[in-house]
Formats: C-alpha cells, sequence, structure tokens
C-alpha cells in the first residue's frame, strides 16, 4: 500500500468492468470501502444479484497499516481468484478497496494459468476506470475551552480546515475534531494563543 507521511490512496465510487474468455464471463466490481460492514452488504447484493453465477470470488484490503486484508476464490482452484485481485489493488497503492469478480462458467476448463490471468484482468479494468482519489491522513483532537473563547476557536479551525466532529456546549465547551495530519501542528500552535484552552 502506497501512503506518504500524510496521504493515502483510494477510489472515488464503484465501477463495473467485464472481461470474457472462451465463453465464461468475469464481471468485476470495484468499490471504495470504509468498513466490514459495507463489504459484507456489497457481496450480499452481488450474490443476489447473480444468483446463478458459479463463483464469487473477491480481495480487499482496509486502513493504513495494510493489515486489514482478506481474499477468497471461492470454489475456484487455491490460488487463482482472490490473490491475483489483491494482486491488482495493491499494484495501484491503493488501500479501503474491494474488488468482486463474478464468474459465469462458459463450459470450457481454463486451467490454472487462464483463470489467474481472467480474474487479474476482470479486477484491472474495473479499478481502471473509477477515478483514485488522494486522501489526507487526519487527526484526532479534544479541545476544552472556555465558551466566551468560542469565536477565537472557530476562526483556527476554519483557517486550518478542521472539522468538529462531537461539540458539548455549556459553560466549558469540549470539541472533538479532526484536522490533516500536515496541519496539526499549524493549528496546535495557533491555538495555544487563545488562553485557558487545553488540546488532548
Amino acid at each position: 500500500m502506497t501512503t506518504g507521511d500524510d496521504f493515502y490512496y483510494t477510489i472515488g465510487q464503484r465501477s463495473i468492468a467485464e472481461f470474457k474468455d472462451r465463453s465464461s464471463q468475469f464481471i468485476g466490481y470495484a468499490s471504495p470501502l470504509s468498513d466490514l460492514e459495507g463489504f459484507k452488504q456489497l457481496l450480499k447484493e452481488l450474490k443476489k444479484e447473480h444468483a446463478k453465477a458459479t463463483h464469487h470470488c473477491f480481495a480487499y484490503r482496509l486502513g493504513l497499516d495494510g493489515q486489514t486484508f482478506r481474499i477468497s476464490d471461492d470454489g475456484e482452484p487455491s490460488g487463482t481468484a482472490g490473490r491475483p485481485i489483491l494482486g491488482q489493488i495493491d499494484s495501484r497503492g491503493l488501500t479501503d478497496v474491494c474488488v468482486v469478480v463474478v464468474r459465469y462458467f462458459g463450459g470450457t476448463l481454463l486451467g490454472v494459468p487462464g483463470l489467474i490471468h481472467a480474474y487479474k484482468s476482470a479486477a484491472s479494468l474495473a479499478l481502471q476506470i473509477t477515478p483514485v482519489v488522494r486522501k489526507s491522513i487526519d487527526s484526532t483532537f479534544r479541545l476544552t475551552f472556555d465558551y466566551t473563547r468560542m469565536h477565537e476557536v472557530m476562526a483556527v479551525l476554519r483557517r486550518t480546515q478542521g472539522v468538529v466532529l462531537q461539540r458539548e456546549t455549556q459553560l466549558f465547551c469540549t470539541l472533538v475534531i479532526s484536522i490533516a495530519k500536515h496541519r496539526a501542528q499549524e493549528m496546535q500552535y495557533l491555538l495555544q494563543s487563545i488562553g485557558g484552552l487545553e488540546i488532548n
């Protein structure tokens, strides 16, 4: 997976592509992914939509550490489907992505090299036609301050493009904020000039 210190790469939207080999049809579905529940729902939808398909093979990679991934050959010979699909995700340096390839068997056995080529091609085509998106790696902070300082705090957040995730407003205010990692130091520097503010 390719990340800089501050960015990672994923895809922006779902895409569908088709590859055919000796009457077998391979339909690749690439989709952005935020959690495992999203993947389970997508797989459920595709199995329902393609109930008569012979195989529903897939691979996904989640998270910035590259450690959350899974592959499935779904009945194809071991190593002929899930691993080639994951290889296409990884060769583009992507994360938070899943690719499902649905196969309709055409009556002719393709052999191990033929299957690897077909699943790799369907995954590659699906990923080629969806835009790659660069996203910032964010840091999260909890700010606690006197209510009278709210205007100053919000001015800093606007300037550094911080996003408020949670807000508790009483005599003392608590904000949980998210900010792009590369702007976190700038934000902390600016907030330090506001008296009585705590950053955690």
